[in-house]
């Protein structure tokens, strides 16, 4: 269609109700109205809290990694640290470090924003916000909450890009967080 005015309108929610409430997500049910048929649809959305993904670089470039079991794919995966924005964290950036510092053990120099997006927008309304944390170090061993459990893995910043394409590092929000790094740093990802 390209660029000018678009015959699009929004969707107008006319009534919501939730069918299944959890410990991580809702399972909501919005009845919207058509703007183009005016007929009613219901739609299932999941209503999620915010996440966060933190790059951990050491300045030696190594990237602090954690291997953990996935129940989705029922296997381990090589990721990020990341989770939940807390409603006690003060801000994304806070539960960064939070999470962080919980996971691997290691706290930052500085955290750098890197940007944010919808992980899911066809069913979710919630951001991932994704940091790189500068001058990582080991502080403390990791302390994990409930069914967590993690491994630390190091690995140098330029073997990103061939876990990525050897599929050791499948996680789209994964995947995701180090393009934002490739585009703050110029080289690709």
């Amino acid at each position: 269609m390209g660029e000018g005015k678009s015959g699009l309108g929004p969707w107008v929610r006319v009534d919501q109700s939730t069918v299944c409430e959890t410990r991580v997500f809702n399972v909501l049910r919005h009845t919207s109205r058509s703007p183009r048929t005016d007929r009613q649809h219901d739609f299932y959305v999941l209503d999620a809290g915010d996440w966060v993904n933190i790059i951990p670089l050491t300045d030696d470039d190594r990237v602090v990694l954690i291997r953990q079991y996935r129940h989705g794919i029922e296997d381990f995966t090589l990721e990020i640290p990341g989770g939940m924005v807390d409603d006690t964290d003060a801000s994304p950036q806070v539960a960064a470090e939070r999470e962080m510092l919980e996971e691997t053990g290691y706290g930052a120099r500085v955290l750098v924003p890197l940007g944010r997006i919808h992980p899911n927008p066809a069913i979710q309304a919630n951001y991932c916000h994704t940091f790189l944390a500068r001058g990582a170090t080991y502080a403390t061993e990791p302390s994990f909450e409930g069914t967590e459990e993690t491994e630390v893995v190091l690995e140098p910043l330029e073997r990103i890009p061939d876990l990525i394409r050897g599929e050791k590092i499948t996680h789209a929000l994964v995947v995701v967080a180090f393009h934002w790094l490739a585009l703050l740093t110029g080289k690709p990802s």
